[in-house]
């Protein structure tokens, strides 16, 4: 342990403690380190919780179970929404951002008090929004359109979760400019940072769009402002709603790259490349908001195309990019280690007893193919309305945030319990297994869900059989087939959930702490330091299984994609 005396902000020196990393060398700011932990901890907690709120969702859209009533159904969804989709993913991307930072460019964390503030404000905001909800009457749903109008405090407490964020993202920003003040680094910050720092930057956009919003709102639901139009919310809300998932994708693109990096030693085929498709998702990547709009009557049609071809296939090329550089540099690294024969050595080899690299790798594929290629028809004004407002929705955004950006989240946690809490993982057999049974739980649903989207079922309705209608409805078997499916993957999904919530607190609780000489049971690779903290570019053979993978997703988009122009076709002729 060393600690040096440093300026703070108001220009008296204070002590800065570090640590060097016996795995990796990097030191490692002791405040840095701790307000990661709490944020990981806290974003766990919210996992924990948003994750049984889902379940009771699935289990009541499930209609041999159908759990819960009407108003429970309601009141569950939006606590989940909430949970799962703002505070679990925020709070992890704010321990993410510190890591990318501090620790990847060793440097110290910038006003570690003010991080706390950022933290408590962040915890403070989360339990209020909670509290609003599981009081009733506030059973709003994660899109809390008006004129639907929840309690004061749910949007106060929302509110204050947004600013406590924008200020840990501000922090962010300030230990970039001391790491490059006081040279903690070489050259151009590491590539891991360069995304982290594309997720900042979209944050403020995001959490912005979210303050503009929810402040009126909020003087709404106390009668200071007499109206709120629902276009208008609508419009705004969705800079902040859908683009927070734009920061998870900037996010967990990053940890792609830093596992890929650490476990197998891979670097970037080209870092010009991947920095541009970054920089790309800055630029256009918000605009894919636009596609819960297409069905808006108050929305011009010029306004509509624009957003949704021209603009938003810049943000999927940039996606495709990174489809292209993250398994390609993982090709490129195992054939450095060795592993040469055939197109697939490479990855039959590659550390699938790894959990990082096993969550990582599904979450890459199910990213791609599920939650990409769903995108991209959603975001596509004539097929759109196939599926708007239809379970094909969420179904899609289960394919992005959960397959993709969970998964990603949890695989990284491998690495940060021993790097960060300093204990190794316990449970290593069941460690191996969690991603898998989360990973395809996870991809059920959001397959059942989008096929019973394109079946017709509603997105929002507790009862797809309509047992309480006046007028009888009855949907295809096909339907409650889908449905039912969904209600199983979601027991899975949550099983798997579970296991990582029980990983993660025992290891914490209990994981043998790391100490000198100490072997961890998932190691890195004796190069991925290096490889992750470094600017510089992969060299390597040609990528013959990667191609291969390429090819098989560029089929199975363009089968899809017009599998869609097809059904709307067959409605066209309906009519």
């Amino acid at each position: 342990m060393t600690s040096i005396d440093v300026a703070s902000a108001g220009g008296l020196p204070r002590k800065t403690e570090f640590r060097q990393c016996q795995y990796t060398g990097l030191k490692v700011d002791i405040a840095a380190q701790t307000l990661i932990k709490v944020n990981a901890v806290a974003a766990v907690i919210f996992l924990a919780i948003g994750g049984l709120f889902g379940l009771l969702v699935a289990l009541t859209r499930w209609p041999a179970v159908h759990l819960l009533s009407s108003e429970m159904f309601y009141l569950v969804l939006t606590a989940h929404g909430a949970d799962v989709l703002v505070f679990w993913i925020v709070f992890f991307e704010i321990a993410v951002l510190y890591f990318a930072s501090a620790v990847l460019l060793n440097c110290r964390l910038a006003t570690p008090k003010l991080g706390w503030l950022a933290f408590v404000l962040m915890v403070v905001g989360a339990l209020v929004a909670n509290v609003a909800v599981l009081q009733g009457e506030s059973s709003v749903m994660f899109t809390s359109y008006p004129p639907l109008q929840a309690k004061p405090h749910f949007y106060l407490g929302l509110i204050v979760f947004a600013v406590g964020a924008l200020l840990a993202v501000a922090i962010f920003f300030a230990t970039l400019v001391i790491a490059k003040e006081e040279k903690t680094y070489e050259g151009s910050i590491p590539l891991v940072t360069f995304g982290a720092l594309t997720a900042a930057i979209i944050a403020v956009y995001t959490l912005a769009s979210g303050a503009i919003i929810l402040i009126p709102t909020f003087l709404w639901s106390v009668g200071l402002i007499g109206n709120i139009d629902p276009l208008m919310y609508k419009a705004i809300w969705w800079g902040f709603g859908h683009s927070s998932q734009q920061i998870n994708v900037a996010a967990h693109i990053s940890i792609w790259y830093m596992i890929g990096a650490l476990v197998v030693g891979a670097k970037p085929l080209s870092e010009k490349v991947s920095r541009t498709a970054f920089l790309m998702y800055i630029l256009f990547l918000q605009l894919a908001s636009a596609h819960h709009l297409l069905a808006e009557p108050g929305m011009s049609s010029e306004w509509k195309v624009l957003n949704t071809s021209y603009m938003m296939y810049l943000a999927v090329m940039a996606s495709m990019i990174h489809g292209l550089t993250v398994p390609g540099a993982i090709e490129a690294a195992q054939r450095r280690n060795g592993f040469n024969r055939g197109a697939f050595e490479w990855l039959r080899k590659a550390p699938w007893g790894n959990p990082a690299f096993s969550g990582m790798f599904l979450s890459l594929i199910m990213f791609g193919f599920i939650g990409g290629i769903s995108g991209v028809v959603l975001g596509t004004e004539q097929l759109n309305v196939l599926m708007h407002n239809t379970i094909y929705v969420p179904g899609h955004f289960h394919g992005t945030v959960v397959a993709g950006t969970t998964l990603a989240f949890m695989a990284v946690t491998y690495l940060v319990l021993p790097l960060i809490f300093q204990r190794d993982v316990i449970w290593p057999g069941l460690a191996k297994l969690q991603p898998w049974l989360f990973g395809l739980g996870a991809a059920g649903i959001s397959m059942f869900m989008m096929g019973a989207g394109t079946l017709g079922v509603s997105r929002r309705h507790w009862d797809i059989a309509f047992s309480d209608a006046s007028v009888p409805f009855q949907h295809s078997a096909g339907a409650f087939l889908m449905m039912g499916l969904n209600g199983i993957s979601a027991i899975l999904a949550a099983i798997g959930g579970i296991l990582f919530v029980l990983i993660v607190v025992g290891t914490v609780l209990f994981g043998t702490k790391v100490g000198p000489g100490h072997k961890l049971t998932f190691p890195l690779h004796a190069g991925g330091v290096e490889a992750a903290t470094h600017y510089g570019s992969e060299k390597g053979p040609k990528l013959t299984g990667t191609a291969i993978l390429v090819a098989v997703f560029f089929v199975c988009f363009v089968l899809y994609y017009f599998v869609n122009w097809k059904y709307l076709a067959d409605l066209w002729l309906f009519r």
